[in-house]
């Protein structure tokens, strides 16, 4: 785990557009076919964390909150040529020793494959599911692409 040259850093301007875009369009199950200006209005609404090497985004991670209540951990990657390097766990880490999130009562996320990433943040199982509603459209983004043609 050689995670001593990564920075990480909250600044959007140090963003990589194109990096994230490309990642959350072709290869994240949640988002695959978002358009860039989708990804550009979500990052301007929200919290984001970039990691990065030597100037080369190779994380990210997104806060959707309210700055004092909620937040919604969302949008997290490792570029795949850099996972195994414990990037994704400094990201974690970085993010849930800010001072951002100590006062929040609620922080919510949803992963089907990295819940070992985020519990020793701790994260849990939803202690009342029962509780909990969606309204979840899995294929919006192909639905609005056929929409618009």
């Amino acid at each position: 785990m050689a995670n001593d040259s990564l920075l990480i850093s909250s600044d959007k301007d140090a963003l990589d557009i194109d990096v994230i875009h490309a990642f959350l369009h072709d290869h994240a199950y949640w988002s695959k076919g978002i358009p860039k200006e989708t990804v550009e209005r979500a990052i301007e609404g929200s919290v984001c964390f970039g990691a990065y090497i030597e100037d080369k985004q190779v994380a990210f991670a997104r806060l959707v909150t309210d700055m004092a209540t909620f937040a919604y951990l969302c949008d997290v990657f490792v570029v795949p040529e850099y996972r195994g390097r414990g990037y994704g766990r400094a990201l974690m880490d970085h993010i849930f020793d800010s001072d951002l999130l100590k006062g929040l009562r609620r922080i919510l996320l949803v992963t089907s494959d990295a819940h070992e990433l985020y519990r020793p943040v701790g994260f849990q199982s939803l202690g009342s599911p029962e509780k909990f509603m969606e309204i979840a459209r899995p294929d919006i983004y192909a639905a609005l692409r056929e929409a618009a043609s």
